[in-house]
C-alpha cells in the first residue's frame, strides 16, 4: 500500500528524511509568507541550481496571495510539473532531479523537474565505425537519444511508450516503433517481455537484451544492439521495433534474422554493386572462419589424400619438429589469438594496438622457430581470426569465434565426419532459433525468394520496393516500383 503525504509539516519532513535514510544530500528549505508555510526539498547534486534560483524560487517567494495546488502549477514558468500524493512517487521524482514544493495543510506536493544534465555530447561511434553516412552515436542520456531519433524520424506516426524496469533500482525504458508499419504482434511481444521482467536492476541495454531474447542458451544473438542512430531509425522505418534504455549508449532492435547481423548501414550508402560484393564477402568470411581451421586439422589427422602432393611436402617439412597432434596445435594457437585479442581490448587504445600487432608477430614467429607450431597453421589461424572480424556485429563475431573450438575438437576426433556432424548440428540449432517469435533463418527458412533480394543481396533502390516480409509489416510496399523505374528527363525549353 502506498504511503500518503501527511498534512502536518513535522510529520512530512520526518517521513521524508527517514525515507532517504537521513541523507545529507537531501536539502530542505522552509518559507513562510502570506500566513502560509511552504517546504522545498531536492537532492543537492541532482538539480540544476541556476534554473532553480532563476525560474522557481523568485515567483514562489514573491506571491501576493496564498498558493493553492492549482495556482502553483499554473503560475510557475516551468513546463514539467506534477502533482504527487504518495511517498514512493515523490522519492523517485527527487532522485531524477525533481524539486518538491509542499504547502502545509495539503495532502499532496507539486514536483518540478529541474535535472542537472551531466553527460557526454554526441560523438563518433567507437564499436561500429563507418566510412560513409552519419557519424554520430548514441550517448548515455535517454533524452538526447530520443531527440536524435525524433530528429531522424520526423513524423507524428512515431510511437514512443515508457516502461520502468527494476524492483529496487528502476531504469526508464522506451519502446519505439511506427504505428502504421510495425506488426502489432511484434510490438506486443516486446512490451510483454519487458513488463514481465522481475529483477533488482538492469545495468545496461545489453542486459535487457539478454532478458527479453527468445533463447538464453545459444551463443547467437537474436536481437541487434547498436550505437548508431541511423541503423536504429532505418530498422524502425522497415517495420521493426526499437528499445532505448536510460543510461545506456546502445539501442535494441528486433525482430532480426541471422543475415541481418552481417548487414551494415554502409551497404546502403554505397553503390548497390559494391554493397552487394562487400556483403557477400562477409558471408564468405563467416564460412572461412568456421570451417578453415577444422578442415586443416581433419586433413592432417585423417585425410592426407585430399591434400595436393606439392603442398603435402611443405606441410610435412613445416610439421617435422612439431611435437603436438594437429588438433592440440590448432587449439593452442586459437587460444593464443583470443588472449591477444582480449589483452588488446582491455589495455589503453594505443598500447592495445601495439600489443596486438607486436605480440602477434613476436609470439607467432617464436612459436614457429621453437617448433611448437607450423608456419602454415599460423597463416590459417590468422586468416580465420581476420575473417571473424568482418562481421559488423561484435556479438556475432564473438559467436563465430566460439563455434570454431568445438568444431576443431570434432575434426580432430572424427575428421570430415566430425565437421559434417558439427555443421548439421549448427544448422538444426539455427533452424530452432527465433527472434521475437519470428524465424531466425528467414528468408532461407521458411524460403521466400523475393525477400532474398534485400537480405542476401543489396539491389538498386528502384528494385527494392518491398520491406522485409519476415518482419510482417502492416505495409510491405515502400514505393511504386513501376513509377520509380521510369525516368522522365524534362526537355529543355
Amino acid at each position: 500500500m502506498e504511503r500518503r503525504i501527511p498534512v502536518k509539516k513535522e510529520l512530512y519532513m520526518e517521513s521524508l528524511q527517514k525515507h532517504f535514510r537521513n541523507s545529507p544530500d537531501l536539502v530542505n528549505k522552509t518559507f513562510t509568507f502570506n500566513r502560509q508555510t511552504i517546504v522545498i526539498h531536492f537532492i543537492n547534486y541532482q538539480v540544476n541550481k541556476d534554473q532553480l534560483e532563476r525560474d522557481l524560487l523568485p515567483p514562489l517567494t514573491n506571491a501576493k496571495k496564498p498558493w493553492t495546488m492549482e495556482s502553483l502549477k499554473n503560475a510557475i514558468p516551468l513546463s514539467s510539473s506534477e502533482e504527487i500524493k504518495d511517498f514512493s512517487s515523490l522519492a523517485r521524482e527527487l532522485i531524477h532531479g525533481g524539486v518538491s514544493v509542499y504547502i502545509v495543510g495539503y495532502e499532496e506536493v507539486v514536483v518540478f523537474t529541474l535535472p542537472k544534465q551531466d553527460h557526454r555530447a554526441l560523438n563518433r561511434a567507437e564499436t561500429e565505425s563507418l566510412v560513409f553516412g552519419p557519424q554520430i552515436a548514441f550517448t548515455e542520456s535517454l533524452m538526447t537519444n530520443l531527440n536524435v531519433v525524433r530528429w531522424r524520424l520526423d513524423t507524428d506516426d512515431l510511437t514512443v511508450e515508457k516502461f520502468l524496469v527494476g524492483e529496487r533500482i528502476q531504469s526508464e525504458v522506451r519502446v519505439i516503433y511506427l504505428k502504421s508499419l510495425a506488426n502489432e504482434e511484434n510490438v506486443q511481444t516486446m512490451k510483454q517481455r519487458i513488463e514481465d521482467i522481475v529483477i533488482d536492476e538492469i545495468e545496461d541495454s545489453t542486459v535487457l537484451n539478454q532478458l527479453i531474447e527468445d533463447s538464453s542458451s545459444t551463443v547467437f544473438p537474436q536481437l541487434i544492439t547498436t550505437e548508431l542512430p541511423d541503423r536504429f531509425c532505418n530498422s524502425i522505418a522497415k517495420g521493426r521495433v526499437g528499445v532505448l534504455v536510460d543510461k545506456s549508449p546502445t539501442a535494441i532492435i528486433g525482430p532480426m534474422t541471422l543475415f541481418n547481423f552481417f548487414e551494415s548501414t554502409e551497404d546502403t550508402y554505397m553503390r548497390w554493386n559494391i554493397g552487394t560484393f562487400i556483403r557477400m564477402l562477409r558471408f564468405l568470411s563467416m564460412v572461412i572462419s568456421i570451417v578453415l581451421t577444422p578442415m586443416y586439422v581433419a586433413a592432417l589427422t585423417y585425410h592426407y589424400e585430399i591434400i595436393p602432393s606439392s603442398l603435402l611436402v611443405s606441410l610435412g617439412q613445416s610439421r617435422a619438429t612439431v611435437p603436438f597432434p594437429p588438433v592440440l596445435e590448432a587449439l593452442l594457437l586459437e587460444i593464443l589469438i583470443e588472449l591477444l585479442r582480449e589483452a588488446g581490448a582491455r589495455l589503453p587504445t594505443k598500447v592495445g594496438q601495439t600489443m596486438g600487432i607486436v605480440g602477434g608477430i613476436v609470439l607467432g614467429q617464436a612459436a614457429v622457430q621453437a617448433g611448437f607450431t607450423s608456419n602454415i597453421l599460423v597463416i590459417i589461424i590468422a586468416l580465420s581470426a581476420l575473417a571473424s572480424f568482418t562481421a559488423p556485429s561484435y556479438m556475432m563475431g564473438s559467436a563465430i569465434r566460439i563455434i570454431r573450438f568445438p568444431m576443431i575438437i570434432l575434426a580432430g576426433a572424427w575428421g570430415l565426419i566430425g565437421i559434417v556432424f558439427a555443421l548439421s548440428f549448427l544448422v538444426i540449432h539455427l533452424l530452432r532459433q527465433k527472434s521475437l517469435g519470428r524465424p531466425y533463418l528467414a528468408p532461407i527458412y521458411p524460403f521466400e525468394a523475393s525477400a532474398l533480394r534485400g537480405t542476401i543481396f543489396r539491389l538498386p533502390f528502384q528494385k527494392n520496393a518491398k520491406r522485409p516480409s519476415y518482419v510482417m509489416p502492416k505495409d510491405e510496399s515502400r514505393f511504386d516500383k513501376k513509377r520509380a523505374g521510369t525516368k522522365r528527363d524534362r526537355s529543355s525549353p
